[in-house]
């Protein structure tokens, strides 16, 4: 855990920075954390997400089939370990300096929002949301209907959860470092007695849950 206090001063003594820029000092080595989300600001697991892919990772990564869209792909060890498996895979984010420590992983990967136009769509079998990403934009419902637009039939959607007891949450996050702190941006949070009409509402079904070491996901079908 970590308070303002200790990653930089008082909030007013910030400068107020996109996502974008705050997050990619993150990826690059800056101590950062996320406020607003847990109830007291928490550091943004970076190291996690460069390092090779965990056993829980490996785990959920077993669920993926196919041709196979990694979105908010981060720096990529997600993409990295499904390359490594056979998989195709394409790696998505908004941050031009997420995606670039994707490619350095030797993962195709591109700079672009779910929303816009995607390469393949209606084609993919499996659309993955890890590491909490289901919260991405703050509307797990529409971000699952998108994911189901990107789906051939039969395709799948795999989307770690939030602990038991999370529901559904949102809220208006922030990214705090030493000397910046980003605008606020809408996150949710869902949790596994959530996930199913959340499916539902998106045109899509659920297919099974699974809790791996406290790490719980899903696997949604269309």
């Amino acid at each position: 855990m970590s308070t303002a206090e200790s990653i930089g001063g008082p909030l007013g003594q910030r400068a107020s920075r996109s996502f974008t820029e705050v997050f990619s000092d993150a990826l690059r080595g800056d101590h950062t954390a996320v406020r607003g989300v847990y109830g007291e600001d928490r550091t943004l697991p970076v190291h996690d997400w460069l390092r090779p892919a965990t056993d829980s990772d490996r785990v959920l990564l077993g669920h993926c089939r196919g041709l196979t869209l990694d979105v908010g792909c981060g720096p990529g060890r997600m993409s990295a370990h499904l390359a490594e498996l056979g998989h195709s895979v394409l790696a998505v984010d908004v941050v031009a300096e997420a995606v670039e420590q994707a490619r350095s992983r030797g993962v195709a990967a591109i700079h672009r929002n779910v929303f816009d136009p995607m390469p393949g769509e209606g084609r993919w079998d499996t659309v993955l949301l890890a590491d909490g990403n289901i919260g991405i934009g703050g509307a797990p419902a529409a971000l699952l209907g998108r994911a189901a637009d990107l789906l051939d039939t039969g395709g799948r959607v795999v989307v770690d959860l939030a602990c038991p007891g999370t529901g559904l949450q949102l809220h208006e996050a922030q990214l705090v470092s030493r000397d910046k702190t980003s605008r606020e941006f809408p996150w949710a949070q869902v949790g596994p007695e959530a996930i199913d009409w959340l499916a539902t509402s998106a045109r899509l079904s659920l297919l099974g849950m699974e809790e791996h070491r406290e790490r719980w996901f899903a696997v949604l079908g269309r």
